[in-house]
């Protein structure tokens, strides 16, 4: 049965620091009531989150050698998340990710090692269970062109969420044509304004529909839209306890394509991703808090 969701993204080493009073600023110390080292990056958070919700899951990474990567291996081997597209590789390390949260705040700074392209990729994308690819970061997407068509000829739909990154995340054609074929746009209001160069939700919607069947974004507190063909749809995000809000995106990635998989209904695969994206932001670390 192809009911499984591949998740193709690099893996981080996150290192979290909640209850910061103050952001750190340059020839100041800060310190931090709390901090949490877990594995983080898109792609294992979605993937992570499918899992919990009891959709097959595969990680499709590379993972480094050094002990920082090799200290995620117990977090990754009980996440239930199939894991055997996942190439070790000594130039694939160490990726920390720090992670500075203030109220609702967060700055990242980031380390990328190696080529983000496993030498399993072939092979994930061929697997007879795999039925979708999501592409977590466009830099990725980048990193290995001819992915999309290559699941396209195997029947996959594909997903992608842009993620920030400074150097590519901008209204450029290259962008838009380096992602021809995608059938779920999933970024967030941040990225939207980056891409189209408007700031209403609507706006960004109508726009970015020029280029994707089906496109979600993703609000933050004020919960979500959805526009594909002529409808469009918002709701609203519950009230919760913000404890940190790493990962929410890609936990409302995992809540939005595991019920448009089974249903192929936005509305409920809207509130399905809110919902799930509410959970995560509930606790430290992207992954569901009973893999923490």
């Amino acid at each position: 049965m192809r009911n499984k969701v591949l998740c193709l993204g690099r893996i981080y080493c996150d290192i979290i620091f909640t209850g910061l009073h103050d952001m750190p600023v340059l020839g100041r110390e800060r310190f931090a009531e709390d901090v949490t080292i877990v594995a983080g990056g898109g792609a294992y958070i979605t993937a992570a989150h499918l899992a919990s919700l009891g959709r097959p899951s595969a990680l499709l990474t590379r993972l480094g050698t050094d002990p920082l990567s090799q200290s995620l291996n117990p977090e990754l081997e009980g996440s239930g998340i199939d894991l055997a597209f996942v190439e070790r590789s000594d130039d694939a390390g160490p990726q920390p990710t720090v992670a500075l949260v203030k109220g609702g705040e967060r700055a990242f700074i980031s380390r990328r090692a190696g080529t983000s392209r496993p030498a399993s990729l072939e092979k994930a994308l061929s697997a007879p269970d795999i039925a979708h690819l999501h592409i977590a970061e466009f830099a990725t997407l980048k990193d290995n062109p001819g992915v999309i068509a290559m699941a396209k000829d195997h029947g996959l739909t594909v997903s992608l969420d842009p993620s920030w990154d400074d150097q590519l995340i901008r209204k450029d054609a290259e962008f838009f044509k380096a992602c021809a074929g995608i059938d779920i746009f999933l970024p967030n209001v941040e990225e939207g304004e980056a891409l189209t160069g408007e700031q209403s939700p609507e706006t960004i919607l109508r726009d970015l529909q020029k280029y994707f069947p089906l496109v979600v974004l993703k609000r933050g507190e004020h919960g979500a839209m959805a526009s594909w063909g002529a409808m469009c749809i918002s709701a609203e995000a519950p009230f919760v306890t913000v404890v940190d809000t790493t990962g929410a995106g890609d936990a409302f990635n995992a809540g939005f394509l595991h019920s448009w998989l089974g249903t192929s209904d936005v509305e409920s695969s809207l509130a399905a991703g809110i919902k799930a994206g509410a959970l995560s932001v509930q606790s430290a670390g992207g992954a569901p808090p009973r893999l923490l």
